[in-house]
């Protein structure tokens, strides 16, 4: 782990998508931070270790999806599928498939597994399956403000997390998707899916893959902006957390209750034309029971000073 030692800093951002208004100031306590984020080798220790069955290893309980039938229940998870040609990018049902048998052993469905990807993070792990290895480990899982913080490795206003360029002096900082996205991937990254940790430059604090590969579960729940008090606030809020549970719901989904937490850090389907989140500030709605081959995470241990 690095240590990020405590300070203040100016979260979020006023020039690109509106839930990551309004820019802020908030001050964080020192904290340790994994350096790159959990690995299917570790999640493996883990699950070793305590028997953990993964909630896309578990059939969905229907009382949980009202209206769902029942050969629509099985355990898997959702797989990017790359598009045969353009679609419409309103339409995430086009490039999203919930696969049976897909779970972090097996990241593209019952018939793939893990050779080779030991050192790539761990995906198609839900809310509750990275708060169980980080309680497992000793650990927790960072706030928005601590992981946005260490993201942006000492820099400040900076657009990224090594500066202000995508590519500075055409290299590639962060595994993302070069191209247009959902059909089209030019590789240039040299990835087609996730990367090795650590296979890009460590950010001023000593940290891998901030940006970019997948995104992390922070612990505050989801709200649709930052909260415009903090923001005019006479004195810097210490620690700040999320919103509360309750607005944290979809309301596009009035009857399915699931609250939903804040994944930080874009992943390697983030692209130019789509979904520009390969930012620190950047922010994204993840609902806790749900699990992808994009989403991972990584842990801290908080103490207001370094030993």
């Amino acid at each position: 782990m690095a240590y990020i030692p405590g300070g203040t800093f100016r979260m979020g951002s006023d020039h690109h998508y509106k839930e990551e208004a309004p820019t802020h100031r908030v001050s964080v306590d020192g904290f340790f931070i994994d350096r790159t984020p959990v690995t299917n080798r570790q999640f493996k220790e883990f699950v070793k270790a305590t028997g953990h069955v993964t909630v896309a290893e578990q059939v969905p309980d229907a009382k949980d999806y009202p209206g769902a039938l029942p050969h629509m229940l099985y355990a898997g998870s959702l797989v990017f599928q790359k598009a045969s040609g353009p679609v419409d990018l309103r339409d995430w049902g086009r490039w999203w498939a919930f696969v049976e048998g897909a779970n972090w052993r097996h990241p593209l469905g019952a018939r793939s597994g893990l050779f080779k990807k030991e050192n790539h993070p761990v995906v198609h792990v839900a809310y509750a399956d990275a708060l169980a290895y980080a309680r497992w480990a000793g650990k927790d899982l960072p706030t928005e403000a601590e992981w946005e913080y260490a993201a942006q490795g000492g820099l400040e206003d900076c657009e990224y997390a090594w500066g202000d360029e995508l590519t500075p002096g055409g290299r590639h900082m962060a595994n993302t998707w070069q191209g247009e996205f959902p059909h089209e991937n030019l590789l240039g990254d040299g990835f087609e899916r996730t990367s090795p940790v650590g296979s890009y430059p460590a950010n001023g604090y000593g940290l891998h893959d901030m940006i970019g590969n997948v995104w992390e579960w922070t612990c505050d729940w989801w709200s649709d902006r930052h909260s415009a008090d903090e923001a005019k606030a006479c004195c810097v809020p210490p620690n700040p957390r999320g919103g509360p549970e309750a607005e944290s719901y979809d309301p596009n989904l009035p009857a399915i209750r699931i609250p939903r937490k804040v994944l930080k850090g874009g992943s390697h389907l983030c692209a130019p034309n789509y979904c520009r989140r390969y930012r620190p500030a950047a922010r994204h709605a993840e609902p806790v029971d749900t699990s992808t081959s994009h989403v991972g995470f990584r842990c801290v241990v908080r103490t207001a000073a370094k030993p």
